[in-house]
């Protein structure tokens, strides 16, 4: 099986590293990206829509047919957000998109770029983690033929991407000489964007026993060969 995806979220960090994994791949077909700006990047393999309005996606579904995965890269911080605000982003909007994206292709894999600490009980006084938890779990209850649930913790940005985030791109750079060091540290709890996308690829077609994969199983993912 070759893969035919859509990515959301292709102009952020997360979202352009795992395009560029697929793009770079050979299990992978095609590639749509949905954004709201252009991710100035073109490949034979890669077909563009912007489109302002995730709420409604209606003018563009017949656009969204034939793809066998989603790979769900979208997503905003919840500082100086309110928890009805932050909901109707990460979640109303998620559950909206893959709705539709299950419409149109009943066979589809989803994934889904998460948080570390996200709490599945719903029940946690951290504003954030509680709504992750929620959109996990509408997620996990709809009838995707697959759905897994990325919580990858620290991830380092490579083959020259960046944070759209000026205090995050900040870190990044200090942060990536020792990149190595903390990976030897920490295998369990870092990861790249290249792993990340590979982890994609590799799940979308192998599977895996777990629907909630952290940083360890997102690495052994990224290093299967096939």
């Amino acid at each position: 099986m070759k893969i035919k995806a859509i990515i959301t979220g292709s102009t952020g960090m997360v979202g352009k590293g795992v395009l560029l994994e697929c793009l770079d791949s050979p299990k992978v077909e095609s590639v749509l990206v949905i954004n709201r700006k252009p991710v100035g990047i073109k490949h034979e393999k890669l077909k563009e829509i912007i489109h302002a309005d995730f709420y409604d996606l209606s003018g563009i579904e017949d656009q969204m047919k034939n793809f066998n995965a989603c790979y769900f890269c979208l997503g905003v911080s919840s500082f100086r957000m309110s928890e009805t605000e932050y909901k109707k982003v990460t979640h109303d909007l998620t559950l909206h998109f893959a709705e539709t994206v299950l419409k149109m292709n009943p066979g589809m894999t989803f994934i889904y770029v998460s948080g570390v600490d996200t709490d599945s009980s719903e029940k946690s006084k951290t504003m954030w983690a509680k709504v992750k938890g929620k959109t996990e779990n509408d997620l996990l209850a709809m009838p995707f033929k697959a759905a897994f649930m990325f919580r990858p913790g620290y991830i380092q940005p490579m083959k020259g991407i960046k944070s759209a985030t000026k205090l995050y791109n900040a870190l990044y750079v200090v942060f990536k000489p020792l990149y190595p060091l903390l990976k030897a540290i920490s295998p369990n709890g870092i990861t790249s964007t290249v792993q990340l996308g590979l982890a994609m690829i590799n799940v979308t077609l192998e599977g895996h026993e777990k629907k909630v994969l952290h940083a360890k199983e997102i690495n052994e993912l990224a290093a299967l060969k096939s």
